[in-house]
């Protein structure tokens, strides 16, 4: 209990795109609004500061962050609940909180700072740890598992995949043979293996064992597939002129979210050289950012973790 309530108590994460992001919610045709990635509830508090008229629901897996927002935000008594979950779930809790409909959704996509700095989560190649790697560390597979378990190209497929590490076939097959005389279990020894084979080839200036690990924790937590399942439901659950501002940290997520808001914004999908439109397709959302918003120089020089945000907004017709 000790240590939980000294990670709450650290669980301090900086917002990003704070002023961007306040700056669009605040026009929501309404006063229902839903965090769906609560985190440390940064943005969510400035946005119940700036509107007095504000109620809001925050989500988050992560029990750690989820109590530590809830303190954070006490102060807006009733103005706030938070609930324990994932965000893809969003309308059968919005429904438990009595509500039908939300005029604004945010998601502030993947890993905040508070879950990287803590070596016990896993979730980082700079500090030794258990592969771990799990938003809700209650339930589900563990990064160990995927290592320990997963076959050798279902390994690969991963890392390429989710990571777009070009050395996937290289490190899952040193993976395999890894395990056969010691099951992995710690970060620093996948790290030391992943740096063994890629070096700095095709890393773009990031360290060597980012995009495994990135690709590991997409994986655990079904990031992609959360992210997939929760744009349809927020376009349900969204009042007409709602908004939904999604945040994302690299580019599967933002090409996802990219592609879901062209698509409901689309009037007709048939191929490029129908005659004439068979399709029935109508236009559910107005896309607001035609390019996606990116930190300034200062925000980025600041919060170096933001340097790679991209902010995409919508509004529902």
């Amino acid at each position: 209990m000790a240590a939980e309530r000294e990670l709450t108590m650290a669980f301090e994460h900086k917002p990003v795109l704070l002023q961007e992001t306040v700056s669009l919610l605040a026009d929501m045709p309404g006063k229902r609004f839903l965090d769906g990635t609560l985190g440390g509830g940064g943005h969510t508090s400035a946005l119940l500061a700036l509107r007095g008229d504000v109620e809001a629901i925050g989500i988050d897996r992560d029990p750690v962050a989820l109590t530590a927002a809830g303190e954070r935000l006490a102060s807006y008594g009733d103005r706030f609940q938070c609930f324990r979950g994932n965000y893809s779930a969003m309308e059968e809790i919005v429904h438990r909180a009595g509500w039908e409909k939300v005029d604004a959704i945010l998601l502030d996509l993947g890993v905040s700072s508070p879950q990287i700095d803590t070596p016990e989560r896993g979730f980082s190649f700079r500090n030794n740890g258990p592969l771990d790697m799990r938003m809700d560390p209650d339930g589900g597979r563990t990064a160990a598992d995927i290592l320990n378990q997963c076959t050798e190209k279902e390994i690969a497929d991963i890392l390429y995949r989710y990571g777009e590490e070009r050395r996937s076939r290289q490190i899952a097959r040193a993976v395999v043979e890894r395990r056969e005389t010691a099951p992995w279990r710690e970060t620093g020894e996948f790290a030391a293996l992943v740096e063994g084979i890629v070096g700095h080839a095709h890393q773009h200036g990031l360290p060597p064992a980012t995009r495994a690990f990135q690709a590991l924790r997409i994986a655990v937590n079904d990031e992609l597939g959360e992210l997939e399942r929760g744009l349809r439901a927020a376009e349900g659950l969204l009042t007409p002129g709602g908004l939904l501002v999604v945040i994302s940290f690299h580019s599967l997520e933002d090409r996802i979210v990219k592609h879901a808001f062209q698509y409901a914004a689309a009037t007709c999908i048939c191929p490029p050289h129908a005659p004439f439109c068979t399709c029935g397709k109508r236009q559910t959302m107005e896309i607001l950012t035609k390019k996606p918003i990116r930190p300034g120089m200062e925000e980025a020089l600041q919060n170096p973790r933001a340097a790679c945000a991209k902010l995409r907004a919508a509004r529902k017709l």
